[in-house]
């Protein structure tokens, strides 16, 4: 028969048995030290496993496509681009009057 890797005799309660009887031995000290280790150790394992599974996938990128026709003339084209652009001005007019209506709100 091979050479074991663990010494006789193997198992978890021998093990515990083992580890019971070598903390009696250890002062008090030594024993809230080692327990202190241990939860310090298990702490930061658990912030580990936890912080992994929080916030790890990219919110999903929404894009907004339209459809055109493709035999569109040049006029429409130019036109719906004067729309879209009156759109944004629009958009920032308003937020420009929500800034100012904040900043008299303040005393600015």
């Amino acid at each position: 028969m091979g050479m074991s890797w663990f010494p006789r005799p193997v198992g978890p309660r021998a093990a515990f048995a083992d580890l019971r009887a070598f903390m009696r031995q250890r002062s008090r000290e030594q024993v809230i030290g080692f327990a202190l280790a241990i939860l310090a150790t298990t702490i930061i394992i658990i912030e580990f496993i936890v912080d992994a599974q929080i916030n790890t996938a990219p919110p999903p990128t929404i894009t907004y496509v339209e459809q055109w026709d493709a035999n569109r003339s040049d006029a429409e084209i130019i036109a719906q681009q004067k729309k879209d652009q009156a759109e944004v001005e629009a958009f920032r007019k308003e937020r420009q009057e929500q800034f100012q209506r904040l900043e008299n709100k303040l005393g600015m």
